[in-house]
């Protein structure tokens, strides 16, 4: 049986789990975008954080600053709300798999010495959301349930 397209975009086998998880992940990864992207939280913004990307071989520095905050400021809010949560967990995952290899490596597993213990547990933690999804108190959730009331899942099959 095929699924619908809001079944796949919108459903969750998480619980409340998925809120507690959500919150904080979503803070952290917004306030981090925000520090890219606007230079907020004593962060140095796009210019900055795009010298500092090219610096170390990610180039255009400036494009790959502006994805990796939007994906950390948007993917953060988006968890936040827990609107599209599995595409949003996955884009922050997959920033954080870049991150973890491009910068945080070599430096071994602490963070004290700028080891990737960090970024490996936002990894986690965002992979587990894309996994399980949004879960209770999520827009995806009250999105779905407006479908199913509708009786317009978006069939994928017709």
């Amino acid at each position: 049986m095929k699924r619908s397209l809001a079944q796949s975009l919108f459903s969750s086998n998480g619980g409340y789990a998925s809120l507690v998880l959500r919150i904080p992940v979503g803070l952290i990864l917004a306030a981090h975008g925000a520090q890219k992207l606007f230079g907020w939280f004593g962060g140095h913004g796009l210019e900055g954080t795009g010298q500092w990307l090219a610096s170390i071989g990610l180039t255009p520095g400036y494009l790959m600053a502006m994805l990796a905050g939007s994906a950390e400021f948007f993917g953060g809010i988006a968890l936040l709300l827990g609107l599209l949560t599995c595409p949003a967990a996955l884009v922050s995952a997959f920033t954080m798999l870049v991150a973890i290899f491009s910068v945080h490596i070599d430096n071994g597993l602490f963070v004290s010495n700028n080891g990737y213990e960090y970024a490996l547990t936002l990894l986690a933690a965002t992979l587990a959301l894309a996994i399980q999804g949004a879960g209770r108190l999520s827009l995806d959730d009250i999105i779905l349930k407006h479908f199913e009331r509708a009786g317009n899942g978006l069939r994928t099959d017709a």
